[in-house]
């Protein structure tokens, strides 16, 4: 099993998150700004948030969670994909994307 395929964004805490996207020819976002005071990125502590691409949210979840990482146990599935979170060893929050069919 793949467990990265790509990056799927990188997020920022900024200020102003009205501020400029910017999205790759396929419209994928390369980095995006959110809100400075939002919890988005907790219980990390990194002003930023990468988000990876993966082929299979679920079956990476399971195997992370028995190599003991930190899996954060909400998962979410929108239009936009599938979504995961776990904690690195420097206590920073990762986002794992699994987006839809035939993206």
């Amino acid at each position: 099993m793949k467990r990265v395929t790509g990056i799927g964004g990188i997020f920022f805490k900024a200020k102003d998150p009205a501020a400029f996207p910017w999205t790759d020819a396929g419209g994928m976002t390369v980095w995006s700004i959110g809100a400075a005071g939002s919890e988005q990125f907790a219980p990390g502590k990194a002003p930023f948030m990468i988000n990876y691409r993966v082929e299979d949210v679920r079956a990476l979840v399971k195997v992370l969670k028995k190599e003991g990482c930190e899996v954060l146990e909400k998962i979410d599935e929108s239009d936009f994909g599938i979504f995961a979170w776990v904690i690195d060893p420097k206590g920073n929050k990762l986002e794992l994307w699994q987006p839809p069919a035939g993206q």
